[in-house]
This record gives C-alpha cells, structure tokens and sequence, in this order.
C-alpha cells in the first residue's frame, strides 16, 4: 500500500480522501492556490504545498507543478478526485512516466472515454445501447443546423471532452442551434481546451440513471447497482439516490451487464461510472462513461456499505478485489443532496463571500456530511461553488427522505446564500415523492425560476407555537430587570398576536415546565424545550413530536426556517399590531433603467456600446462566474446612455454595467 497520497484537488472531495487515507494509514500531501490558502483540505493533510494563482489554469490544471509538489513531499501516489485533471489523460501518463501511482483508470480507457464520439463508438461495438444521431465533430453552425435537421429536432449539442453540463445546450430550431453551437464550443473551450461539439436526438422526458462499476487489473469488473439523478438543473446534479425508484431487477441486471461489457472492451481498472439516458417505459440508452469517482458515490457507499476511495486505492496499488459480484449487496435507500453557495431566489446565482456560521447536522448511521468548507472560511468566486454533500440512509425511501427533511433543518449557514430552501422543497414535492422523475423537472416545475411563493409550509400553527414560546421567554427574561420601581414592576400578560405575512393570530400563552402552552385557535401546542438565547437552532417537542427549526431575532422580528421555508413573524400586543399598521414603509431604489451584475463574476464580453439601440433579447453582456458564461439581455427596447465597465472587469454584485435612456 502506498505511503504517501498527494490529492490533486481541492474543497470536499480533497477532504473525503483525506478522511479514508487517514483511516488507512496513509499520509497525505494537500496541494492549493493563493485563494485556497486556508481551506479545510489544507488544514486537514499531513502536509501541503502552495501550486500558484487563484484561477485554476495557473494553479490546478498545471501538470508540471503538481508532478513537482510529489517530488518535493516524496508522495508514491496521486488521487485526482473528480474534475480539473481527473480525465486527462496526459496528466496520468505524466505520472507513470515519474513512476508515481495514479489511482484511476489506464490511460487507454481514460483517453478511450474522455472523447465522447470514441466512446460512442465503443459502447456500440460492445453491444450497449445507444443513442441516435451524429458520433463526429460538428464542423460549424451551419454543419450543426444540418444535421439536427437530419436527425430531427430537439437535439442535444454536447462537447466531445464535456462534463458537469459544461459545454452542453438543448435546442429546438435552426436559431436555438446555431447560438447553441458557439455557446457549447466557447464553454467547451474555456473549460477542457478543446473546442469539438457533436450532436444527439434529445429523449423527450429522460431519466438520468448510472451504473458505478469497480474494476482490479486481475481481470475482475463488478457492478455496484444505480444511481438516479435524475433531478438536475442546468443539466447540473442537484439531488441523486440509489437505488432508483425507477428501476425493476430485470432492468437493473441488464443495465449492469452492458456497464461491465464497455468497462472489459477499454481494459477498465478502478471506480468508474458508465451514465445512462432511459426514457419512460425504461429503454435506456449509453450516454457517457465517467473514468473517475462520481459526486455522488456517497449514496453508492450507504447502500452497499463500500468505501470506494479505499477500493480505488487497494486496486491502483495492484491489490485484486476482495468480493465478487454475489457479494455485492443493496441495503435500504440513501439520498444525496448538493448544499451550494448560491441564491436560488435570484436564477441560482453564485454567492462568494465569507461563512460567518457554518454548523452542519451532526453526523450519524443515517446522516453523512461530505464538507469542504467550515466557519470563517471563504467561498471563492474562482471555484464551483459547492460547500457541502449532505447524504442521508434509510430502510426505505421514504426513510431516506425523512432524515434528509430533518438533517436540512439542522443545516445552519450563514454569510453566504444557498440553496437550502430549494433542496427542501425538491424533497417534498409530490413528483419527487411518488418517484416520478425526469431531467426535465425543475423546468417544468418552476418554468419562471424559484421563488419564495413555491415554498408553502403546511404546519403554519408550529411556527407560530415556536415563535409565541421565544416570545414569551424574552420577554419574562425582561421582566426581571434589577431597578424596577416598587408597585410599579414589567407585567408579563398572557395574550398575544402573532403576525405571519400581514395576517394576526391571537394566541394565549402561559409557561408550563420545561416551556410553555400555546393556545392557538382551537386547539393547544405545548411547546417544551431547552432553547437559550442567542442559540441558531430551536431543539425541542411541540405535542410530543421532535421539531428542530432555525431561529433568529431581529428586533422585533423572528425569523424562522423550517422545511425549506423563511418566515418573519412578529410578536405584539394587540395595541401595539394596531399601531403597527400606521409605520411607512420605504420603497426600493429604481434600477429600471439600469443593468446590474447579477453575480460576482468577469466580463468577457461587451455586445454594444454609448448610443446603441437594442431591443427586447438582444445580449448586452456575457460574464463568467464559476466557470459557466451568462448572457445578459435586455428586458426592453431602450438606448444605451453609459457602459460603466470594461471587458475584464471584476464585477461585484449588484454592481451597474450598464445605464439606459
């Protein structure tokens, strides 16, 4: 076994390596850039070494100065996690060639189905099923217009060396196509350094389902059973489980039989993962083979009960597999959900800026957190702005839901936006529920974006108990002042009214032991709990039934988040909501006539210029955060009066670009 792993990467994945080698006893080497000069990964290894700049083709992507940090810390072996050099195949032939172990597959494979028309044609001379349309490199627009006529519309254009939806547009006309095409290959460019885009008939309503295989150079290649994940936004993962409700044995045998023939025709040793397409009635077609360990391999650990990072290490050391394919067993449900730093209320956008708190759930047989950042630490604009994998196990699916419902509750973070909320209301939304899922999904769903309006809770009455017992504790707290003139004491009274989104509710509280009962209505919530002040998350039982909800104080605001919805309840006497309804309110600035970055980002690209007429669509801007270009457009036909930024400027949020006539 080796003796020392450098990780090739950064943020969680470093950290989920770290933890198993540490487990093993193996050292580690973390590598970083300036950005990530106090990242969790670089306090977690045994050593770790400075790479370079910030932007990751100065840093992470540079094969000479990775080669030189193993030289220099003496590691036997490199684990390249997913992304940035996971499926370069110069990058593992760099390593050999300085006889350091590169745990993943041979380079054959790795080069074999890195390129996506090569592994098309493999999976077919394999006998897996695959996809209609064209397996060479489109030339240009006009060629891709061709042949999508030719195959019939939609159809999907992807980049040859893609991944992680980079590089990847579905279109519908010639129009969609031809600025699909230059979309998929500058993102495709920007991302791999290889421009080439081929095409795809797209499947109308398809599941997105994977087959993690596990492979030694002893001539053994085993299915691990699926993955759904199906649910994705932007053609990005944003929930994955196993097994798939989806799926029946027969399927699932079949899918793993064609996923082991396309691992033995490329010679496949290590982790990997061949991707499936299926549509409704369960056909399913070769999408792609991933030749590294997957985000989502947790969920595959929790039903199987196998460490795979282990697993990719014994084999990389020439170690043959312990078990065979009877072995490999499928416990339970598990479900894992992606905590990203970005703002789902305002299109998803990336958030950067510093975690003023970050406490995640804590830890258990049913509940995992795969982290890769920790409070006081940065969120990084250079990065994907994924924080943390939350993954959670049950006997059952819904199980599995239950305690990832609970553990998001629990999941406290502030200073930056994420995208809790939305998770939350993934899991409860009945097509996610009954298994009734597609790639299509959240479009279908919220077709207008997602907003604080498709968050309904449907137990408003617990969060007006909850809010009423604080209430009640703060202000009995303040009752006791030192001072008070004799005959003349703060008297705490018993009634309230609670006010939830401009709607009052009276309540009746009065304290019992260990809390209070709330009398809300009709019907009585005794509310017990050993909440202190200032404390983020409120532990306790309402009627008996376990609650945990997030609480701040905001003067005379509560704020509460519980099951993926905020709400601001405030606490009054009934003289003073009267009073309530005389205060003014302040009205938001007027930005109508101007276009504000809606992200932290670059500009790569000015379309017009002081005195430009453009109307309705037209693309004013493209500016790139974390890796993927936005195209800004203008909202209405108007004369540009001011460009207020240069091509190459680093934007703020909020900030202004543009003014308008």
């Amino acid at each position: 076994m080796f003796q020392k792993i450098l990780i090739a990467n950064r943020g969680e994945i470093a950290c989920r390596v770290i933890k198993t080698a540490r487990r093993m006893g193996i050292g580690t080497v973390a590598i970083y850039s300036e950005a990530d000069r106090h990242s969790l990964h670089v306090q977690q290894a045994d050593e770790a070494i400075c790479i370079g700049p910030p932007p990751s083709a100065q840093s992470y992507l540079v094969i000479d100065k990775i080669v030189d940090a193993c030289r220099q810390t003496g590691a036997d072996a490199v684990h390249p996690g997913y992304g940035f050099l996971s499926e370069n195949a110069t990058f593992a032939k760099r390593l050999a060639a300085e006889e350091i172990a590169f745990i993943g597959p041979p380079t054959g494979a790795i080069e074999a189905m890195g390129d996506k028309i090569t592994s098309k044609q493999l999976a077919i001379e394999a006998g897996v099923n695959t996809i209609p349309g064209f397996t060479g490199a489109l030339e240009n627009a006009e060629h891709a217009v061709a042949v999508a006529r030719e195959v019939g519309y939609p159809v999907m254009l992807k980049a040859t060396a893609g991944g992680g939806g980079k590089g990847m547009r579905v279109v519908y006309n010639d129009d969609e196509c031809r600025n699909g095409f230059a979309r998929a290959s500058s993102e495709a460019r920007s991302s791999f350094g290889d421009d080439r885009v081929f095409l795809e008939k797209y499947i109308e309503q398809p599941r997105h389902i994977e087959i993690q295989i596990l492979a030694d150079r002893h001539g053994h290649v085993l299915y691990l059973h699926e993955r759904e994940c199906s649910l994705q936004r932007r053609h990005q993962k944003v929930i994955e489980e196993a097994p798939s409700p989806a799926i029946d044995n027969l399927v699932r045998l079949e899918m793993g039989r064609q996923a082991v023939a396309l691992a033995r025709a490329v010679n496949y040793e290590s982790a990997g993962t061949v991707e499936f397409i299926a549509d409704q009635e369960r056909n399913f077609y070769f999408l792609e083979m991933n030749t590294r360990l997957q985000v989502e391999h947790p969920v595959t650990e929790f039903v199987t009960g196998l460490d795979l990072v282990e697993w990719m290490s014994r084999v990389a050391a020439g170690q043959p597999l312990a078990f065979t394919q009877a072995d490999v067993e499928m416990r339970g449900s598990s479900i894992e959900a992606r905590i990203y730093a970005e703002d789902p209320f305002r299109n998803f956008l990336p958030s950067i800026g510093r975690i003023v708190r970050y406490q995640p759930p804590d830890e258990s047989d049913s509940v995992r957190v795969d982290s890769g950042v920790y409070e006081g630490g940065e969120v990084s604009m250079y990065y994907d702005p994924l924080m943390a994998k939350l993954i959670t196990f049950g006997a059952t699916r819904e199980g599995a839901i239950a305690h990832m419902r609970d553990a998001l509750n629990e999941f406290y973070i502030r200073g930056v936006t994420h995208n809790i909320s939305f998770l939350a209301a993934l899991l409860d939304h009945s097509r996610f529920r009954e298994g009734h899922l597609s790639t299509n999904l959240i479009a279908e769903e919220y077709p207008n974006g997602f907003h604080p309006s498709d968050i309904v809770h449907d137990a408003p009455a617990l969060l007006i108990a909850v809010a009423s017992s604080i209430h009640r504790r703060y202000m009995d707290r303040a009752a006791q002042i030192s001072g008070q003139l004799a005959g003349y004491e703060r008297i705490v009274h018993d009634d309230w009214v609670v006010i939830m989104h401009g709607v009052r509710h009276a309540v009746h509280v009065v304290p019992v032991a260990a809390g209070h009962e709330v009398t809300y209505g009709s019907e009585k919530y005794v509310v017990l709990s050993d909440w202190q002040f200032g404390q983020p998350l409120f532990r306790g039982t309402v009627n008996g039934n376990s609650v945990c909800l997030q609480v701040e104080r905001r003067n005379l605001i509560y704020r509460i988040e519980h099951w993926g919805a905020q709400v601001d309840l405030r606490v009054l006497t009934a003289r003073a909501a009267e009073l309530l309804d005389c205060m003014p309110e302040k009205q938001p600035a007027d930005t109508s006539k101007m276009i504000l970055s809606p992200m932290p980002g670059i500009v790569t690209s000015l379309a017009v210029t002081a005195g430009h007429k453009v109307n309705a669509g037209q693309e004013l801007a493209v500016i790139e955060a974390m890796k993927m270009e936005n195209v800004l457009r203008a909202e209405r036909d108007a004369t540009v009066a001011k460009v207020l930024v240069s091509i190459g400027d680093t934007l703020a949020v909020d900030q202004t670009i543009m003014e308008f006539e």
